[in-house]
């Protein structure tokens, strides 16, 4: 009698375990059931030890110089595309209305779209922008120091030298100082700065077959004063 109730008492003790809730301890498969035993997987998986997070991966870490410049030193098996161009060159001013007063009263862009005090698009024949000029991070801000990197200049490129001497005409006309004129070989270029003293190259390309080459075929670009009399003649022609 002692041992059938002992027995009893097994068979019903592991039925209920508060310590989970109420969810069976029973481990026969047999015993359990189906039903049973998608408890327990449930259980299992959503255990505080199941759901631990897993440690992050390690960040990537980030190249030194010197393995940067080996990186991008290497020749590229694919050259980029020939028709890839340089697109637009976007300028951090000072003054939102000074810039576009030299760019669009001065230079003659046209005004594609502005954004209060802040930005504005400008081009030239109707594309979408040539250049860019915003005040974001540069409101009433000053030139960055000599000796600092960053832009040297950026080119302007005209359809020939007609058009290049109209546009120099026009500077000297309304008084905008020059800094250098330079025939190169294969470009006539002036230079000047805009308000923000960003450097800005007005140039003509000559005609491909006109470029100096040495005598292996290597381009063979040069810096010499550029008669700037003669180009200015240009411009009543």
């Amino acid at each position: 009698m002692v041992s059938e109730v002992f027995d009893e008492s097994r068979r019903t003790s592991h039925t209920h375990n508060p310590v989970r809730g109420g969810v069976p301890a029973i481990t026969n498969h047999q015993k359990m059931g189906r039903r049973g035993r998608l408890l327990m997987r449930a259980v299992t998986l959503w255990s505080p030890r199941a759901r631990r997070p897993r440690p992050p991966p390690p960040s990537p870490r980030l190249l030194i110089a010197e393995e940067q410049y080996n990186l991008v030193a290497q020749p590229s098996s694919e050259p980029i595309d020939p028709r890839v161009h340089i697109g637009h060159v976007h300028l951090k001013v000072a003054d939102l209305d000074r810039a576009l007063a030299f760019y669009c009263g001065l230079l003659g862009f046209q005004l594609m779209e502005r954004m209060g005090s802040q930005a504005a698009f400008i081009s030239a024949g109707g594309y979408h922008h040539h250049i860019g000029l915003n005040t974001w991070e540069s409101a009433g801000g000053s030139p960055p120091p000599p000796g600092s990197t960053g832009l040297y200049h950026h080119a302007i490129l005209y359809p020939d030298r007609r058009t290049l001497a109209r546009a120099v005409k026009r500077l000297l006309d309304a008084g905008w100082p020059l800094t250098g004129g330079s025939d190169h070989g294969v470009s006539e270029a002036i230079y000047l700065d805009d308000p923000d003293r960003n450097g800005v190259e007005l140039y003509r390309d000559r005609p491909k077959e006109e470029w100096p080459r040495t005598p292996t075929g290597e381009l063979a670009m040069s810096t010499t004063r550029l008669d700037l009399v003669a180009l200015l003649a240009e411009a009543g022609a």
